[in-house]
């Protein structure tokens, strides 16, 4: 008997580990969201495309990439949050393992145009199913913006998959990464284009106000502050009065 057992080519490894890592658009909006926390940004705007399924792009005022890692980005298991295996016990980042990128880059048609503060010029990488196409300096700003085209162009059936999905449904999974986010970063400033009545523009504010430019204006008297102190955590936030009471939990947010 012949053997049977072959290593898949690395593309179509690559794709398989996809669509376990980027299920839908909402995964893409939430792993480049984090990524621009992660990169100290101050302003971040997201903007839409058909729900996702023609275009995710995220813009940010972070803190850039040189060319070198610009490229090493999209490698698998590459990361600048992880060194040692002791880092795990210090990490204050939003992600570290190293997949996201090459996983969304090995589904959708990138564009990433990046530049550090130390740069004239920055870099722009055109990519298409993980394989660099094109990278050139260009002229941008400090910071980066990503743009993920035409998600499962390269695998019909996850593609046929998500074109049956509602548009409805991918724009309220994307309003939920999206509020998450905002929600745990008052600080910075987040705006969204092209989710239809989920469109916002959130200033840099206070939790509050960033608690009612989610949740909408109805909340403006309807919230309690809530505070706890001791040695071991220390527990602030805001709790709704009875009369916003549901019976789901879909406005409970904890983080940690």
């Amino acid at each position: 008997m012949s053997d049977i057992i072959r290593l898949l080519p690395e593309t179509i490894a690559n794709q398989i580990a996809a669509g376990e890592v980027v299920p839908a658009p909402a995964y893409i909006v939430k792993e480049l969201l984090e990524n621009s926390i992660d990169a100290g940004a101050t302003r971040i705007q997201v903007e839409i495309l058909d729900a996702g399924r023609s275009a995710v792009q995220v813009t940010d005022d972070g803190k850039g990439m040189s060319p070198t890692d610009a490229r090493m980005a999209f490698e698998r298991h590459a990361t600048s949050k992880l060194r040692e295996i002791e880092d795990l016990d210090r990490l204050t980042t939003m992600g570290f393992r190293g997949e996201a990128l090459a996983a969304i880059a090995s589904v959708c048609q990138v564009q990433l145009r990046t530049r550090t503060a130390e740069a004239e010029l920055g870099t722009e990488l055109q990519i298409e199913g993980a394989r660099v196409k094109s990278a050139e300096p260009c002229a941008c700003p400090v910071g980066t913006t990503l743009k993920a085209m035409n998600i499962f162009y390269n695998t019909p059936g996850r593609r046929k998959h998500i074109e049956a999905r509602k548009e409805s449904t991918d724009l309220s999974d994307i309003w939920k990464e999206f509020a998450k986010v905002a929600l745990a970063n008052h600080q910075v400033a987040f705006a969204l284009q092209g989710a239809g009545k989920y469109d916002r523009q959130l200033p840099a504010t206070s939790l509050k106000e960033r608690i009612i430019g989610v949740g909408g204006s109805k909340l403006a008297k309807a919230l309690i502050p809530v505070s706890y102190e001791s040695e071991f955590c220390t527990i602030r936030g805001f709790i709704g009065t009875p009369a916003t009471a549901v019976k789901s939990a879909p406005q409970q947010y904890l983080f940690v």
